[in-house]
Formats: structure tokens, sequence, C-alpha cells
């Protein structure tokens, strides 16, 4: 593909086929996400690729202690909720999801299975968790180049017929992650990365985000014109 073809032309995918995705597959989508940027080419991140029955633990894992109101435990700084113009658009994604998956706002049965979705990596067949080490934790520097790879790694994975969700309800449970991940004490957990075969017959692959206009994201200054 070109590179327009890729980045306009990717969605969050969130309904996949259960095929397996070839190991080198994988490796190759990776490495090509490693050529994204770094603050003074630290390369802080690692990626742990989870398929299978380990795969399966932290689906199970994450959506027992989520029903049980254990608290999250995500690695990340939270702002808490949403509000203003960022609440609207969250719910404006929500309802075109909604709409395309045929779940009523007032159907508590329906969303509650979506979310159950999120929590088992939406069925996909492969995760890949994003972690960066920890001697580097504390600031702003190291999460913003692991936001870098992984963007890199969802249009790389894209390019070569895989579809990726970023999805923070994946490791909303870090304990189960580390775990049955083998991710060791030295790495913090950024995000994880649902990827596999888009199942094109899936509804909610279709929807498309909305995006604010480039007038209202871009503000130019000491232009002539």
């Amino acid at each position: 593909m070109q590179y327009d073809e890729v980045v306009l032309g990717r969605r969050s995918i969130r309904g996949y086929k259960p095929d397996p995705v070839p190991r080198e597959l994988i490796k190759e989508v990776i490495a090509m996400a490693m050529r994204a940027p770094s603050s003074l080419n630290t390369q802080p991140w690692n990626f742990y690729v989870v398929t299978g029955e380990p795969l399966d633990r932290i689906r199970e894992g994450n959506t027992e202690r989520n029903l049980a109101g254990v608290p999250d435990s995500r690695e990340f700084r939270s702002h808490g909720a949403y509000r203003g113009v960022h609440r609207e658009r969250q719910k404006e994604v929500a309802g075109q999801l909604f709409e395309a998956m045929d779940i009523p706002w007032d159907d508590k049965a329906k969303r509650t299975d979506w979310v159950l979705r999120g929590f088992r990596q939406f069925d996909a067949p492969v995760s890949v968790v994003v972690t960066y080490d920890r001697t580097i934790h504390g600031g702003d520097i190291a999460p913003f180049d692991c936001g870098a790879v992984t963007n890199a790694l969802v249009n790389a994975a894209w390019s070569r017929g895989l579809g990726c969700v970023v999805n923070s309800q994946g490791i909303m449970q870090s304990p189960v992650v580390r775990e049955h991940a083998d991710i060791p004490d030295d790495q913090v957990i950024m995000i994880c990365v649902a990827m596999g075969f888009p199942d094109e017959t899936f509804p909610a692959n279709a929807v498309v985000s909305k995006r604010k206009s480039i007038d209202a994201a871009a503000i130019f200054v000491g232009f002539n014109d």
C-alpha cells in the first residue's frame, strides 16, 4: 500500500477471524514499527506478543477480576473521566459503534456484553503488550515514545492485511497480564494492542471515527497568507 492508503484506510478492528497470525508476519510488522522516532534514539519500548492459552488466561483473569469489582490497576497515569468536548467525542464514536452493532443506549445487557468484549481484547488471536524500561519511569517521554511506536505498529499491521485496536481495557488488571505474558518487574506496562485478520462481516469493523477539522486542530503562526 501507499502511505496515504494506510493512514486513510486504517480502521480500529473489534472483530477478528480465528485464524492464527504467523510469527514471522508479526516480526515483520514490529520491525517496521520500530522505525518510529524516539527521544535521543532511546527506543524504550519492548513488545510481549501473546497468543493461545496464555492469552486465554489473560482474558479470563481480566474479565473475572473486573466483574468482581477489583480496582483498575493499569500502570499509566489517568486523568479521570473525560469532560467537555473530549467527552462529546467519546460519546460520538460510542454512538457510531452502538448503531453499527444494534445496541440501544438503554439496553444494559448488550452494553455490558460490549464492555466484556473489551476485557477479552475483542477475542483477537494476538495481543501485543507494549512496555517500557522501568529505569526511565516517572517522566512523560517514555510514554510519548510508546505512543509513537504503537501508532506505527497499527499502521504497519494494516499495510500487511492485519487489523488492530489499541485497547487499554485489556490491561485493566495488570497483575494478570504481567503473570501470563511473563513480563518482568523491570518493565512498565503501557498499553496493549489486539491484532489479527479482520472479520469483514463484523459490523463495528466498518465504523470510521469522525475527526475534527484541520481548522479546529492546527494553529498557523507567522504565515503571510
